[in-house]
């Protein structure tokens, strides 16, 4: 049997998950009892992981009508994606200074997944290995509290990360950024690396208005069961 602390932990990755997926959409209520039935356990692990959700601000706990995932305005939504820009500017920044072989190999073996998932049209392979991708680069810097908070921020950012590798030929052009990410970090160039991150990361103009599309596209499509 899981601890309970590992036992939230998994309920959170797999909420997390669903909220990600756009099964779980912005505004639904979270009900204690069908998510206790639906994953086969007490309610007070649930009231724990919705906690732990709150914390990390992809649900809202709400007088009255208890938690509910949470719905970011779009302005919010462009202040976070800034921020998260910075946060992983700073970690190219410090990989292309301080990565070892053996995490530039991990690198590009994570790039080539990412292509192989491109190159067939799978945009949920591609999520999850840019993920590792992004989380490499955030190892490579070797600043554990940096880590920490990019990766706190990376979680509350996932279901419209997601989402933008379903605009049109976005996973072709994150791959190509990827690539040069890459080289500059190979070649050990902090600044180019980091213009080069947050350049890739940033959502404005064009970018935000399909991703904008996208998220009212899963708001209007019904729910899978």
């Amino acid at each position: 049997m899981s601890s309970p602390q590992r036992l939230s932990e998994q309920l959170r990755e797999a909420i997390e998950e669903e909220v990600a997926t756009g099964r779980l959409k912005p505004g639904t209520h979270l009900d204690e009892q069908e998510l206790a039935e639906r994953f086969g356990v007490s309610r007070t692990p649930i009231r724990e992981t919705l906690s732990l959700l709150a914390g990390e601000g992809l649900v809202e706990i709400r007088p009255r009508r208890g938690a509910v995932v949470a719905t970011l305005s779009p302005q919010r939504l462009v202040e976070m994606f800034e921020v998260m820009a910075e946060l992983e500017a700073m970690c190219a920044r410090l990989a292309a200074r301080r990565a070892k072989d053996s995490e530039l190999g991990r690198l590009q073996d994570l790039h080539t997944r990412c292509a192989q998932a491109a190159q067939a049209q799978d945009p949920d392979a591609y999520f999850y290995a840019n993920e590792d991708f992004h989380q490499a680069i955030y190892a490579a810097s070797h600043n554990d509290y940096l880590t920490e908070q990019a990766s706190a921020l990376q979680r509350k950012l996932r279901p419209y990360r997601r989402l933008q590798l379903r605009v049109r030929n976005r996973m072709q052009r994150s791959l190509q950024e990827h690539a040069a990410v890459l080289e500059s970090i190979r070649a050990a160039e902090p600044e180019q690396a980091a213009l080069q991150l947050r350049n890739h990361v940033v959502v404005q103009g064009d970018r935000f208005a399909d991703l904008l599309a996208e998220m009212r596209q899963v708001e209007e499509s019904p729910v899978s069961p």
